[in-house]
């Protein structure tokens, strides 16, 4: 019998790697994907067009999206991020590359988080689309939540009433006459109907050549006018409850889509009540753009701007600079912060 030859230590390990790259192949649901350098390319710059959990979906320069793992340094990445990353020599179990660091950003949108504190959503925007609806009714307060929510993070927000196609003239004309109060505050409002597709093209030029991001409480929707100004996006589109007009969540995680004639979307996860109990009330005053000129001359400098003896805000109001029911609707949020952290405290504690 022939004597066996003993391998050479080089031998074993390429031996041993070839093992662990079968291993790692098997591994279906691998969330450990790892690389050696020399088991990688070269640096690329890339987007990311949606996070999840440990992975980010990267897009090259090319338009080709590759799955990615996330390198144990890297911090927060989110929908819109631009990053540098490397190609493995081989794909295991779904996993084709590294991303290795995110550039600064310039611009973030957040929302908090009872668990995470203050979240990134998506970053990079130009602009905010605070869409809402007409069903069950028309609501100011939810509009201005989303507007200091921009103003906060100093992105340009653009207020879209959807399904108008459900009014008839008088409440049409009701409707144009609550949105004045914004119109004169230099708000771009657009009033439309993804169904009948009046007023969508004018979004879609809105669009054109602009990072923007759709927000807005479930089933007012954002689905379906994404798939009115992108037909190839095929969104689900959630139904409207018939008890509380709200609908359900059809969108779980953010995602970058682009538009054939230039400026990407970001489509984010609805949420039923946007959070600020993470902005002081001095920064949630500020966010009312209305109120900034006024700010800082009240007769204490702890005035609530409620009915507080020299209060400038509040003499505004009386004097008609100020809309009363913004006023009103400044003093809900304010009064819903308590209310929130005790909310936050409470589910810190279980």
């Amino acid at each position: 019998m022939a004597k066996q030859k003993k391998l050479t230590k080089g031998q074993i390990r390429r031996v041993r790697s070839n093992q662990d790259k079968r291993l790692s192949s098997s591994k279906k649901n691998s969330r450990n994907v790892e690389w050696q350098d020399d088991q990688l390319g070269s640096q690329e710059q890339g987007l990311v067009i949606s996070r999840y959990g440990q992975h980010a979906d990267i897009e090259d320069d090319n338009g080709k999206v590759h799955r990615c793992n996330l390198r144990r340094a890297i911090g927060s990445i989110v929908t819109g991020d631009r990053v540098v990353w490397r190609k493995g020599n081989e794909t295991f179990s779904g996993i084709s590359g590294v991303v290795e660091a995110v550039h600064q950003r310039t611009s973030e949108l957040t929302r908090p988080d009872y668990y995470d504190g203050v979240k990134v959503i998506a970053s990079n925007i130009d602009q905010i689309f605070i869409v809402s609806s007409v069903v069950p009714a028309f609501s100011s307060q939810i509009i201005d939540r989303y507007l200091v929510a921009a103003e906060n993070v100093e992105i340009k927000p653009i207020i879209v009433l959807n399904k108008i196609d459900l009014l008839d003239d008088e409440g049409m004309e009701l409707l144009d006459s609550m949105l004045d109060v914004y119109r004169e505050l230099d708000y771009e409002v657009v009033m439309l109907s993804s169904h009948t597709g009046e007023s969508v093209a004018t979004i879609n030029g809105m669009l054109d050549g602009k990072v923007s991001v759709f927000v807005g409480q479930s089933g007012v929707g954002k689905s379906s006018l994404i798939n009115a100004l992108m037909p190839d996006a095929e969104l689900v589109i959630g139904d409207v409850s018939q008890n509380s007009g709200l609908g359900t969540h059809t969108t779980t995680t953010a995602k970058l889509l682009h538009f054939a004639q230039g400026g990407d979307l970001i489509d984010s996860p609805g949420v039923r009540e946007f959070g600020l109990w993470h902005i002081d009330p001095e920064r949630i005053a500020w966010c009312f753009i209305e109120f900034r000129q006024y700010l800082g001359g009240c007769k204490f400098r702890d005035c609530k701007h409620n009915d507080d003896p020299g209060c400038l805000l509040a003499q505004a109001v009386d004097d008609e600079k100020i809309d009363q029911e913004r006023f009103d609707n400044f003093h809900r949020i304010i009064d819903s912060l308590e209310n929130n952290k005790a909310n936050r405290h409470i589910a810190g504690s279980e």
